[in-house]
């Protein structure tokens, strides 16, 4: 799955509104689904970047 800019403005909204006023129990449960994906994300693309590594003596 990709991480869309949209996904990236909610999850930081949900942390700002968190923040101020706290979450309802569906807003955390999104924040902890949004989160889960953004993570998945960073961490398949970091795999790529390091697979994609080639070391030259």
């Amino acid at each position: 799955m990709a991480i869309t800019k949209e996904m990236i403005d909610r999850i930081n909204e949900l942390a700002h509104k968190k923040k101020a006023e706290g979450l309802s129990a569906e807003e955390i449960e999104e924040q902890a689904a949004l989160r889960k994906a953004y993570l998945e994300g960073f961490r398949a693309n970091l795999k790529a970047q390091l697979d994609n590594i080639e070391i030259v003596d």
